[in-house]
């Protein structure tokens, strides 16, 4: 049966495109032949309702064309490698519990313990990128599916996935390296290498230590040739060993401005999947999940309220449903579509498009500094500290790396990451800042700006 299960693919290669082949055919294999009905077996359980509603009728068709004789396919989820049962995915309890709330993997940044493939609410808006993570995360690599682009707006859960990813790895599998970085902190470890004759160390840490590269935000490597042209070739040594690539993004490859043709190519050489904004349906499955989940009893009405008002990104709607259920809890007041509508009310006002712009304006007004002034290289307490504040602030309230916000201020990256941290620690030891901290986040978020 296995020689013509292997006809029976590649009569199949034939018909439909190369990225369905990969991603649905190229996984399975026999697992049992019983008189007239064969068995074959899948990666997961999501994977299975794919291949049953889409593929079914056609393997079938060939395979009763190839074997001479009418067969019944049918499809079980099993490990590829043990061909065992393994435990389905879309469970309510499928990942073991984590130790804390953060995970560390081998290099990089910590995991968010809460992102993981049973808290993320599947909808039409992503199904393909759910089933390719949770397929490249269940597998060795066997499926010809290594390398996945997630290309989403902020806010839609494509850094939830690739961490859903990691967390999946390192609770199955202790030979795995993970690593989990953003493409800034990787253009800043090389810089670093370099600068501390350490960069062979840094080749072979990505090329020969790296199971598993989960890599944030690449859009950032734009116009920083050096870095793109280190990535391709760490790309390259990597997708050469069969390791496991996943690429966030909240550009296109091909849309990504300044960017290397041999680098675009390696991160358009595996499966590329959009994550779009949720339809009513998915939002209101993610509010019941999130209500569920804190343990908060909110009416259907207002749920339903939130759901067609919130509709730009997951983030926003998970903003709604917390202003209300805190709103409702500090004032003690009902949970009705009153309150709700005064909580989207001041969310929409946040709609306008916070910028660093916007936020240095915000400082400037606070201090009554101009703009130059704070952009200016004067080392005076009075324009000091508002500067500080400002990076901060931008660091906190926007997605704009280290790099971009120091540019706004003529300062180098590492400027504003001391600035970050020398108001952090301010905001613990110093009443003052603290407070004109507190002042200027609530104009934010009361969209004052």
């Amino acid at each position: 049966m296995e020689k013509i299960w292997k006809k029976v693919k590649s009569s199949i290669q034939t018909t439909v495109p190369s990225h369905s082949y990969r991603m649905w055919i190229e996984p399975l294999g026999v697992l049992k032949e019983n008189k007239n009905t064969l068995t074959l077996f899948c990666p997961n359980i999501f994977f299975k309702k794919k291949v049953t509603a889409s593929y079914r009728a056609l393997i079938e068709s060939e395979l009763s064309k190839i074997a001479g004789k009418k067969f019944k396919v049918m499809f079980e989820v099993v490990n590829n490698h043990a061909k065992r049962p393994v435990h389905n995915p879309l469970e309510p309890s499928p990942q073991r519990a984590l130790p804390s709330m953060s995970i560390k993997p081998f290099s990089g940044r910590y995991l968010r313990k809460d992102f993981n493939f049973d808290n993320f609410v599947v909808g039409p808006n992503c199904q393909l990128s759910y089933s390719a993570s949770l397929a490249l995360a269940n597998t060795m690599g066997s499926n010809g599916l290594n390398s996945l682009y997630l290309h989403s707006d902020t806010g839609n859960g494509k850094s939830h996935l690739s961490q859903a990813v990691g967390n999946f790895i390192i609770q199955n599998s202790q030979e795995e390296r993970v690593f989990y970085i953003t493409a800034e902190v990787f253009m800043n470890e090389m810089i670093g290498a370099y600068k501390g004759d350490s960069i062979t160390l840094f080749k072979d840490k990505y090329r020969n230590g790296c199971d598993v590269l989960l890599i944030e935000d690449v859009q950032y490597l734009q116009n920083k040739e050096k870095t793109q042209i280190e990535l391709a070739l760490t790309l390259d040594s990597l997708m050469d060993a069969n390791k496991k690539i996943i690429f966030t993004s909240s550009h296109l490859p091909n849309k990504i401005p300044k960017i290397d043709d041999s680098l675009k190519s390696r991160l358009s050489s595996g499966l590329i999947s959009d994550i779009l904004p949720p339809d009513f349906k998915t939002r209101m499955k993610i509010l019941k999940k999130k209500s569920l989940a804190s343990g908060s009893i909110v009416p259907v009405e207002v749920l339903e309220y939130l759901a067609s008002e919130l509709n730009d990104n997951v983030r926003q709607l998970e903003s709604g449903l917390i202003g209300v259920t805190a709103k409702a809890t500090l004032l003690g007041i009902p949970l009705d579509r009153n309150l709700a509508e005064s909580v989207v009310k001041n969310i929409v006002v946040l709609r306008k498009k916070l910028t660093l712009e916007t936020i240095k304006k915000l400082v400037g007004k606070h201090y009554n500094l101009s703009m130059s002034d704070l952009a200016s290289k004067s080392r005076k307490q009075g324009i000091v500290v508002p500067r500080q504040i400002a990076m901060y602030l931008s660091r906190k309230h926007t997605d704009n790396p280290l790099q971009a916000i120091g540019q706004a201020y003529n300062r180098y990256h590492a400027t504003a990451l001391y600035a970050v941290r020398a108001i952090e620690n301010e905001i613990i030891s110093d009443g003052s800042i603290r407070s004109q901290v507190e002042i200027l986040s609530k104009e934010i978020d009361r969209g004052n700006f």
